[in-house]
């Protein structure tokens, strides 16, 4: 009999261990990355599972503005259901539908849900994406990100590649690892204020925590000329993934051409590290509705196509059965 019951603190090592061999997880979904909000979100969680067995987990908070609203994970780029493979066909149906009614006993009006863009999932397993239509989700946000199949890489532009020449020519030195780390972060707080009026997502102690946390999945670059940090970029790794969860450069960076070559070099390390793809991230502002077509061309001429995020909203409070 399967049922859906919240998550347990207690259970972290368990929820990480299958999310180690889930066919749709990264370490974005585990309790080690999530647990370093702290306290700033309630933990809305889920396990789904049968007797004796776990058969998916969800991550999942309350709404930090919406105490009616549920979201799949607000601390995480995209969540969802994950599973090592006992969620095909009609059980995910089963499980969206038990994991609904858990949220809506709990007061919840509404799920927000980030579904997990199928570049990231090591086997296909968008049975959530189909549960949701059943269960009568609309898709209220799409977001375009720019991915290169390492394995099928689009030709790369003229432009770029006389982007990295200059940059050689300029001196620019790609250096690996988090030495420059605290340099590359003042670089993306000004450029971050100096364009968007905006501050990173993460501090320099919370991403500092995250590298020390994750050293195999998060990889620092930088570009340095005559010893100064002029552009970085840090890396997510996944199974299938490298992504450029942060890319930054200075005024400086950006007159010598540096994010050309530090691009190259770590779309060639993404590669060596048995990478599937090279994820720049998205170029689309607004909740999707702008998007910005020279941040996307400049990706897309280091040989990239499109792929979207999807975001759904789903009823909680007499929606449709997905298992109906």
């Amino acid at each position: 009999m399967m049922r859906a019951r919240f998550f347990d603190p207690d259970e972290a090592g368990a929820w990480d261990r299958f999310c180690r061999g889930a066919h749709n997880a990264t370490f974005l979904h585990s309790r080690a990355f999530l647990s370093y909000h702290g306290a700033r979100f309630i933990d809305r969680s889920v396990v789904i599972e049968r007797p004796g067995e776990w058969l998916g987990v969800i991550p999942a908070a309350g709404h930090p503005a919406d105490p009616t609203t549920v979201v799949s994970h607000p601390g995480a780029s995209y969540g969802g259901i994950v599973h090592q493979g006992r969620l095909r066909g009609a059980p995910m149906l089963r499980a969206l539908d038990a994991a609904c009614e858990l949220w809506a006993s709990a007061g919840y009006a509404r799920l927000q849900y980030k579904a997990v863009p199928h570049i990231y999932q090591a086997a296909p397993a968008q049975e959530d994406l189909y549960a949701l239509f059943r269960a009568g989700a609309v898709r209220y946000r799409a977001d375009l990100s720019s991915c290169i199949d390492l394995g099928h890489r689009l030709p790369v532009s003229e432009r770029r590649k006389r982007g990295q020449r200059r940059a050689l020519r300029a001196g620019v030195q790609v250096v690996q690892g988090r030495a420059h780390l605290a340099a590359l972060w003042l670089v993306l707080a000004d450029n971050l204020m100096r364009n968007h009026g905006v501050t990173p997502v993460h501090t320099f102690d919370e991403i500092s925590l995250l590298v020390d946390r994750f050293p195999e999945h998060i990889h620092v670059m930088t570009a340095v000329v005559n010893g100064v940090v002029e552009a970085g970029i840090v890396l997510f790794l996944g199974p299938t993934v490298a992504h450029a969860q942060y890319i930054a450069s200075s005024e400086s960076g950006y007159k010598v051409n540096a994010l050309d070559l530090l691009f190259e070099e770590a779309i060639g390390y993404g590669s060596r590290s048995g990478k599937r793809y090279f994820d720049f991230g998205i170029s689309t502002e607004d909740q999707g509705l702008n998007l910005n077509d020279g941040l996307a061309q400049f990706k897309n001429e280091f040989g990239a196509g499109g792929i979207v995020h999807e975001f759904y909203a789903l009823n909680l409070q007499g929606a449709g059965n997905a298992s109906e």
